[in-house]
Order: C-alpha cells, then structure tokens, then sequence
C-alpha cells in the first residue's frame, strides 16, 4: 500500500498542477485571454487556492518562467546548476561553447513557449518589467561565460568579455530558437548545432 503523501508534497502537486495549467492556457489562447478562473478550472481546485499559492496571474507567470527556465522548483540560481559549472570548468574554449549551446537549447525546449507568452505581453508595464529582468538575467550568465572564455585566453581580436556577451545573448536567445525552431521548423538538435558554430565563428580566433 502507498505510504500516504505528507501535506507538503500535496501542496507542491498542488502548485505544479497550477502551474501545468498556466503553461498550457497561456501558451494556446495567450496571456490576456486567459483568467484565473480558467486556470482553476484547468488544474481542478478553486480560484481561491490560485490567489492564495500565487497572489495574482502576474507573479503566477512569473513562477512559471522562473520555474520552466530552472526545469524544476528549487531556488537554485543558474550559475550554481550542474550545467552551467561544466560550462564554466571547460578545459578548452571550443569544449566551452558547444556546453553552452546544449545547455541553451535544453532550457528553451522547456522555456521558449512561456518566453514567447511573456515577450507577446509586454504592452502591459508589468509584464514588460519581467522581460526586461530575465533578459538582463540571461545577459548576466552570457557575461559570465564570456569571462570564462576571456580566461581561457579563447576571444577573437576586437572582442572584450562585454561585446563577447552580446553577441551569445542574441545567438542563444528565445527569439532565434522560436524564429528558427517554432516558426521556420528547425530541429532543437539543428538549432544546438547552428548556435555553436556562430558562436565559434563570432568569438574565437
């Protein structure tokens, strides 16, 4: 017989229920048309329950990003995560950016629908806000990797750990996957590939 599940692990099915209903609302009929009242309704508990776990839809997309970036619930910050310490602990710089397109594209496989929710919503200051600060998130990953490669003695002439971190924002970013993968029908696996070898075309030697 199952061992019956502790009040925690309830609540944080509870939580992840709502937030698979969210996904999957605001990723089919958009972040205006969808309520919270369908986003109950969805996840099967009462209105109530979605503004109590998350307070209002806009910290609720909020969670989801964060939570779809992540690929889990734990508060662990990007450069902390197994993937991104391999990045950085790379011995050679070629070695470096393919772990950074792989870990890009594993990210937004995950990520890209929620990412495409958010940008599409920016009219809203709110909303505009939390594009702004997960690009200049990711932007901080990027120049931290760009310094490692800086390190490694690994940046084209002409190229500081700045420029560097611009050009794999703008190559690893959701719009390039979503242009190149969601709308023109690339393959993940062919996006992965394209990014890195633009990245080693742009900054190495």
């Amino acid at each position: 017989m199952a061992a019956a599940l502790t009040r925690a692990e309830k609540a944080r099915r509870t939580r992840q229920r709502m937030l698979d209903a969210a996904a999957r609302l605001f990723t089919e009929k958009g972040w205006t048309a969808t309520t919270v009242e369908d986003i109950a309704r969805t996840a099967e508990v009462g209105v109530q329950t979605v503004y109590f776990t998350f307070g209002t839809k806009r910290k609720l997309l909020k969670e989801l990003l964060d939570t779809t970036v992540a690929g889990d619930l734990d508060p662990v910050a990007t450069l902390e995560r197994p993937w991104a310490r391999d990045v950085l602990d790379a011995p050679d710089a070629a070695g470096q950016i393919a772990l950074q397109a792989a870990g890009a594209r594993r990210i937004l496989e995950r990520s890209a629908p929620v990412l495409d929710v958010v940008r599409a919503a920016t009219a809203d200051p709110e909303i505009a806000e939390l594009w702004r600060t997960n690009t200049e998130q990711r932007y901080a990953v990027q120049l931290r990797f760009a310094q490692a490669l800086a390190s490694k003695g690994a940046l084209r002439h002409g190229h500081d750990a700045q420029s560097a971190a611009d050009v794999a924002l703008a190559v690893l970013g959701p719009e390039s996957y979503s242009l190149l993968v969601t709308h023109r029908g690339w393959s993940p696996a062919r996006w992965e590939e394209w990014a890195a070898d633009s990245l080693t075309r742009q900054l190495l030697p």
